[in-house]
């Protein structure tokens, strides 16, 4: 299979699309990833992620808060409507417990 080598901040990541060997313990893939070459290649980016981040001292709160920020920017409009929603939640919580009114 053809690899391709995408630059990010002078980062070369390997994005093959070939099955790689799993972690120890790991479960062995199904055959529906198989069938989604694309969900290879995002396993095997976040697998080079992860590893740049333990060898660089990076904890994995702002792993994941790098991972969930980097999601949600890709999706137009997501984060507005993530936060629409929090709000909506929120104020429906006030108004349970009677400090805000209901209109």
């Amino acid at each position: 299979m053809q690899n391709q080598n995408n630059t990010a901040a002078g980062i070369e990541l390997d994005t093959a699309s070939e099955p790689h060997e799993s972690a120890p313990g790991a479960a062995p893939a199904s055959d529906d990833a198989a069938a989604r070459p694309w969900d290879i290649v995002v396993s095997r980016l976040l697998e080079q992620a992860a590893i740049m981040c333990v060898e660089h001292g990076v904890d994995v709160d702002s792993f994941m808060n790098g991972a969930w920020s980097a999601y949600v920017e890709s999706r137009p409009g997501m984060r507005a409507q993530l936060e629409e929603t929090q709000l909506r939640e929120h104020l429906t919580e006030l108004r349970k417990l009677g400090r805000v009114g209901a209109a």
